[in-house]
């Protein structure tokens, strides 16, 4: 009996995951970019996710993520970039490629493989600039009060930041960048801004809802793959994240679930 209930088991595990019935489901995954491109206001340099303890952490997170048992993984690519990472994923299949040091190889590759998916999909967007250059130059002549402001607050941000990847593991770096308090103040540096030529050309509101209209858009996309049954695993920058489960708190099409428990 207890051979018979193994190889059941085993069988079971091999399977690609399957679409099951009632609304879909959607785990969010915030994380901060592994292979840090630099592009963020925040800049700090961060944790070394290659050497061998963070892999066996990442390869054990992939475990946890897997039983969830996502039908589908997304993350923070163009559709245009999606097609060039399935290529490398069909290669890391093969053996022929050796993962890379950014968190769709080192974290949706490993997911995929395990639940036997065909590849992943991407779901940014990045026709909407942010145009914080135009801001920060109206601040500088008309209100350095709070273009001063602003700079204090970002320096506290990354010197908090910077110290995180110094003295913490990767668990701990993964779990604030799912942590209730860092989403609302990732979102709240946006609205810092918000009230910047109030009245006159909203220069700040515009630039706010930019940063928005690009999340939307790419909430718009995950969407798309929310049919009835999927459960998604969506991985991104923190700053789209917690947008994301705002949207999916509101969203009575989808069922939303707390990540945190994977991450420990």
């Amino acid at each position: 009996m207890l051979r018979i209930a193994f190889l059941v088991l085993f069988a079971f595990i091999g399977r690609p995951a399957l679409a099951e019935d009632g609304p879909p489901s959607i785990l969010v995954l915030g994380v901060f970019h592994f292979a840090n491109p630099g592009k963020d206001v925040v800049k700090t340099k961060q944790i070394d996710v290659m050497t061998a303890e963070n892999q066996s952490y990442l390869d054990q997170l992939a475990n946890r993520l897997c039983e969830f048992r996502p039908t589908k993984v997304l993350v923070e690519l163009t559709q245009e970039k999606e097609e060039e990472f399935n290529d490398q994923f069909a290669q890391y299949l093969a053996g022929k490629l050796s993962l890379r040091s950014n968190e769709v190889h080192q974290i949706a590759f490993r997911v995929a493989k395990k639940m036997k998916l065909d590849g992943i999909y991407g779901y940014d967007d990045l026709e909407i600039g942010w145009a914080g250059g135009e801001l920060s130059e109206q601040m500088q002549v008309q209100e350095p009060d709070k273009l001063s402001l602003v700079q204090e607050e970002i320096a506290a941000i990354s010197k908090e930041i910077q110290r995180a990847h110094l003295e913490s593991n990767l668990r701990e770096l993964l779990l604030m960048s799912n942590d209730p308090i860092w989403d609302r103040r990732n979102m709240d540096l946006y609205l810092l801004t918000n009230d910047v030529g109030s009245g006159a050309n909203f220069i700040g509101a515009d630039t706010a809802a930019r940063w928005w209209h690009r999340n939307l858009r790419m909430y718009a996309n995950i969407q798309s793959h929310a049919v009835d049954g999927a459960r998604l695993l969506v991985i991104g920058g923190q700053g789209h994240t917690a947008i994301f489960k705002q949207l999916i708190s509101i969203d009575r099409r989808v069922v939303g679930h707390d990540v945190t428990p994977y991450l420990h």
